[in-house]
C-alpha cells in the first residue's frame, strides 16, 4: 500500500443555524475551499460523510446531488455513513482508496444541515444512532445516555459536575478563538453548572449544539503530494475503526468506550507511535462526560482520571497535551457528518504551523477521535509532518 497524505483542507467560513443556505450549499463551498488550498485542478473520486440526511433535509443519493453540484457529473461518489462518526469513516474510505491505487486525488468530505426541522424531529433523527428497539422505543435520548454514563462515573471515581463543566470552560476557550465555531464566547464553571438542566447531571451548557456546516479534505500519494504542494504535506500514519454494542446496557463497563479503546489500539499499531508520541488530540465532546472517557480510553490518562486531568489543565492549550483546540463540538458544533473531517482539518492545520492564536507550539503529531453514537462504533486518525 502507498502511503498517503492530506494536501488540503475546507470548510464552510461560519457553522451554525444557516437558515439561507443548502445541504448542497454548503458542501460546495467546503469542497471549492480544500480543492484550492490543495492546489490540484481535480479529484478522482469522492466519500461524503453525513448521517441522516433523509431525515434532516428529505434528501438521499448525496452521493450523486453533491457530484453534481461541485460541477463533477461523472465523479464516483459515495455517501458513507456510521452515525456521528460518519465523516472519519468518509476520510477511511478516500484513505483505502488512495492507499491501494485505486485513486490518486480523493476529496473525502462531511455535512449535515440539521436546524430545517423542528427540535423535536432533530432529536427523533439523531436518535436513530441509538438502539431503536432497546433504547429509543423506550423514551432514552442521548442526553439520557450521556448522563447515565456521567451518573455511573461520578459513582466509581468520584467525578465531580465542576470537572464536566471545566470541559465546556476549556473548549469555549478554544472555540473563541476560532472563527468559524458556532459559539465562540467563553463561559465559567458556574454558568455551566446554572444552566438549565437537561439530563442530570448534565445541563445544557454541557451538550453539544445542533449544527449545519460541512468540511472536506484532499488525499493524495505522499510522494505526489512533496511533488504537487506548496504546502507541508501532512502524512496519514495511522488509522483504526471498531465498533461496540450499539446499546449502553449490553456493555461490561459503560464508563468505558471499547470501540474507541480497539480503535486508538489498531491505528497506534500501524503508526508505529504510542500516545505519548501525540502533540494534541481532537475528540468527540458531544457531552461534556465524553470527553473525559474518550481521553481515558485512548490511554491519554488513566481510568477514572479524566475529570481530574482536566480541571488540573492538563488538556489545556498550555497542558500536557492539548484536547479539542478547535473548540470541539462543544463550541465549534457538531454537523454530525462533517464533524470528523472538520477534526482533521484542525490537526492538519496545527501541524502545518496555521492555526493562528489556537497555534501549539512545535506540534508534529496529532490524533483525531471521531465516534457515533453512544460509542457503537469509532474512527480514529494519526496525522504526523511528513
Amino acid at each position: 500500500m502507498r502511503d498517503v497524505a492530506v494536501i488540503g483542507v475546507g470548510a464552510n467560513p461560519k457553522w451554525g443555524e444557516l437558515w439561507g443556505r443548502s445541504l448542497r450549499d454548503i458542501f460546495v463551498e467546503a469542497a471549492l475551499a480544500a480543492i484550492d488550498d490543495a492546489g490540484v485542478d481535480h479529484v478522482d473520486g469522492m466519500y461524503v460523510g453525513c448521517m441522516s440526511s433523509g431525515l434532516f433535509t428529505g434528501q438521499e443519493h448525496i452521493g450523486s446531488l453533491l457530484a453534481d453540484y461541485l460541477g463533477q457529473r461523472h465523479l464516483p461518489a459515495t455517501r458513507v455513513e456510521s452515525a456521528c462518526a460518519s465523516g472519519s469513516a468518509a476520510v477511511k474510505a478516500a484513505f483505502l482508496e488512495v492507499a491501494s491505487g485505486h485513486g490518486d486525488i480523493v476529496l473525502a468530505g462531511g455535512v449535515e444541515k440539521m436546524t430545517d426541522v423542528s427540535g423535536a424531529a432533530a432529536t427523533y433523527a439523531l436518535g436513530t444512532a441509538a438502539d431503536a428497539e432497546y433504547e429509543c422505543y423506550h423514551g432514552a435520548t442521548f442526553p439520557g445516555l450521556y448522563a447515565m454514563i456521567a451518573r455511573a462515573h461520578m459513582d466509581r471515581y468520584g467525578t465531580t459536575p465542576e470537572m464536566l463543566a471545566q470541559v465546556a470552560v476549556k473548549n469555549h476557550d478554544n472555540g473563541a478563538l476560532n472563527p468559524m465555531a458556532q459559539y465562540p464566547f467563553k463561559l465559567t464553571v458556574d454558568q455551566v453548572l446554572k444552566s438549565v438542566m437537561v439530563a442530570d447531571p448534565l445541563h445544557i451548557l454541557d451538550c453539544s449544539p445542533i449544527t449545519d456546516g460541512a468540511a472536506a479534505a484532499i488525499l493524495c500519494p505522499l510522494e505526489t503530494a512533496k511533488k504537487l504542494s506548496k504546502k507541508l504535506p501532512i502524512k496519514v500514519a495511522g488509522v483504526g475503526h471498531a465498533t461496540d454494542t450499539i446499546q449502553l446496557a449490553q456493555r461490561e463497563d459503560m464508563t468505558w468506550l471499547e470501540s474507541t479503546a480497539k480503535a486508538a489500539e489498531r491505528a497506534f499499531k500501524m503508526a508505529g507511535v504510542k500516545i505519548k508520541d501525540v502533540d494534541l488530540c481532537e475528540v468527540h465532546d458531544c457531552f461534556t462526560i465524553a470527553e473525559l472517557v474518550v481521553i481515558e480510553s485512548l490511554g491519554l490518562v488513566k481510568r477514572g482520571e479524566g475529570g481530574k486531568a482536566t480541571l488540573a489543565g492538563r488538556t489545556a492549550r498550555d497542558g500536557d497535551i492539548p484536547v479539542n483546540t478547535s473548540g470541539g463540538l462543544k463550541a465549534k458544533g457538531h454537523p454530525v457528518g462533517a464533524t470528523g473531517v472538520a477534526q482533521v482539518m484542525e490537526v492538519v492545520k496545527q501541524l502545518r504551523g496555521e492555526a493562528g492564536s489556537r497555534q501549539i507550539k512545535g506540534a508534529k503529531r496529532g490524533l483525531t477521535q471521531n465516534m457515533g453514537g453512544s460509542g457503537g462504533s469509532a474512527v480514529v486518525h494519526i496525522l504526523e509532518v511528513a
